[in-house]
């Protein structure tokens, strides 16, 4: 099966052609400042020697969505209703959002009667006459967008599930988020999720019906995917649904072709780029999870996300240098990023790149080294530095104390020659500058739960049946082939803080993409 995975980073745009497990071509372009030139461009080098028509398939990692919300532009105005009044009344929705990004996003909100306690138990009553008046208001007010919120609503949705039919109805073109389809136990990092998911959901449909038809003129008319935080496809119409979800995929895409490349399970990833260095670890391939809650753009969050520390450093990284005082050199964290071709010194600049180092070092032969202010000793020192700096990092981020092996991708790993104590071997594979790429085509599809269930009403093996069942569909609504779908991982926390038999399960689910199958892949689900 013939397949194309793309992933757009801040620098470059990767691009890979796969047949089963070959790699038949690669190409790295600039990203542009309109994301979708760049890839149109990627694509047209990529198949160069190729007949579209050939192609079976397409995934796709973007930054559309991240830099819409670290930009705080193309999000639309999100109304909250929250469930659960008289408590929370104090803390009202947007509280904890950056006040740029509340600017952009923040619209009506309520604190209306409902939501449940962790046992089922309703803590007021839905009042179905107020969620209308809400809903009247938000028509009134013009706003499309609305997020629903409601305590524990992953143990129990029927009044999320209530407001939403609600809205429906009042509003027939709302785009609408619950929180209890997209992040797991606590409240207000959920709801934050819900709210980002749904100021994104006008700019999803916009994008990827255009990508759809940028895809169409290149003579692309095979379905495409999207790549999820945590290591998995998704569909155009789950996409449209859960944009938020593809907000990490850039890391996740990289630590799965390093894992892919390299033949090593578990290991600790170092992905060096135009303009960060993300380190991470995988575990069964998969990146491993960040803890519960995470922050995008500065806002709290809980749904699932890789567990990456990114520091600047790459090809594209500012070196701050004097050469009178040996102290004063500093890397980053400011990055030339795709404007590198005009500032850097091999390229006829006056900023002092960490490429410069790499060439002044030796290490490669671009542009006009030549005019690099720069000894040969002395960018071996920076390097040196360089290397300390992501050595702190993978310190940092190693699961135990036992020695693992580091893969070292991207386009700037050539920045990194060695790394200190704790590492069992440093590996640098075949078509390392477009892991992520591969990342991306080489992607399964996913599915997830993470659920609370009272054990006093529910037997633990009807619970697990019901956890891994929803998984499991999950997955074959993302686009997995249904009888291919595995559980891969799964957790039981019994919640003992809490009265009763209450525990929370964690589950994941994943599946083949329909057409292909694990041992064309060459993947190894466990």
């Amino acid at each position: 099966m013939k397949r194309i995975g793309i992933d757009v980073g801040g620098t470059n745009t990767d691009a890979v052609l796969m047949d089963g497990q070959a790699i038949m071509n690669s190409c790295k372009t600039r990203t542009t400042p309109q994301v979708l030139d760049g890839i149109k461009i990627a694509l047209q080098n990529l198949l160069k020697n190729d007949n579209p028509s050939s192609i079976q398939s397409i995934m796709l990692g973007t930054t559309h969505f991240a830099n819409a919300l670290v930009e705080g532009k193309q999000l639309e105005k999100t109304a909250v209703i929250r469930l659960g009044f008289p408590y929370g009344q104090s803390i009202p929705p947007f509280v904890d959002f950056p006040e740029q990004l509340k600017n952009h996003i923040q619209g009506l909100s309520y604190i209306l009667p409902g939501g449940h306690e962790v046992d089922g138990r309703a803590i007021t009553e839905f009042d179905e006459d107020k969620v209308k008046s809400a809903a009247n208001e938000i028509k009134q007010q013009g706003i499309k967008s609305v997020a629903v919120s409601s305590p524990f609503s992953p143990v129990d949705q029927q009044f999320e599930i209530e407001t939403a039919n609600i809205l429906n109805e009042i509003i027939p073109d709302v785009q609408l988020t619950t929180s209890s389809e997209i992040g797991s136990v606590g409240l207000l990092e959920r709801e934050n999720a819900a709210i980002l998911n749904a100021s994104l959901l006008t700019l999803a449909d916009s994008i990827i019906d255009k990508l759809q038809e940028a895809f169409i003129q290149l003579g692309l008319n095979c379905p495409f995917y999207l790549t999820q935080n945590d290591g998995t496809l998704m569909n155009v119409d789950f996409a449209k649904k859960y944009p938020v979800l593809t907000i990490s995929s850039g890391p996740t895409n990289s630590m799965r072709g390093a894992a892919y490349l390299s033949k090593k399970q578990d290991a600790l990833v170092v992905d060096v780029g135009g303009t960060t260095a993300d380190v991470g670890v995988v575990i069964n391939g998969f990146p491993r999870a960040a803890a519960n809650v995470t922050e995008i753009s500065g806002v709290r969050t809980n749904f699932r996300m890789p567990d990456v520390y990114s520091l600047g450093l790459g090809g594209g990284t500012i070196v701050n240098w004097k050469k009178t005082d040996s102290n004063k050199l500093s890397i980053g964290p400011r990055s030339t990023g795709n404007n590198i071709q005009n500032m850097a010194y091999i390229f006829g600049g006056s900023t002092l790149t960490m490429t410069d180092v790499i060439v002044a070092s030796g290490k490669q032969n671009i542009g006009s080294p030549e005019k690099i202010p720069i000894t040969k000793e002395e960018a071996t020192n920076i390097l040196k530095h360089a290397e300390n700096m992501v050595s702190a990092i993978v310190d940092r981020m190693k699961p135990s104390k036992d020695k693992l092996p580091a893969i070292l991708v991207g386009g700037g790993a050539i920045i990194i020659s060695q790394l200190e104590e704790g590492i069992s071997e440093m590996i640098h594979p075949e078509y390392s500058s477009v892991a992520n790429a591969i990342g991306a085509a080489i992607s399964q599809v996913g599915g997830e739960v993470d659920q609370i269930f009272s054990l006093d009403t529910l037997s633990r093996e009807e619970a697990i049946k019901k956890a891994k069942e929803e998984a499991k569909n999950q997955a074959v609504k993302a686009g997995a082939e249904g009888d291919t779908v595995n559980i891969i991982e799964f957790a039981e926390v019994p919640l003992a803080y809490i009265p009763g038999n209450v525990s929370r399960f964690l589950v994941k689910a994943v599946g083949d993409l329909k057409g292909v199958n694990e041992n064309e892949l060459g993947n190894n689900i466990r």
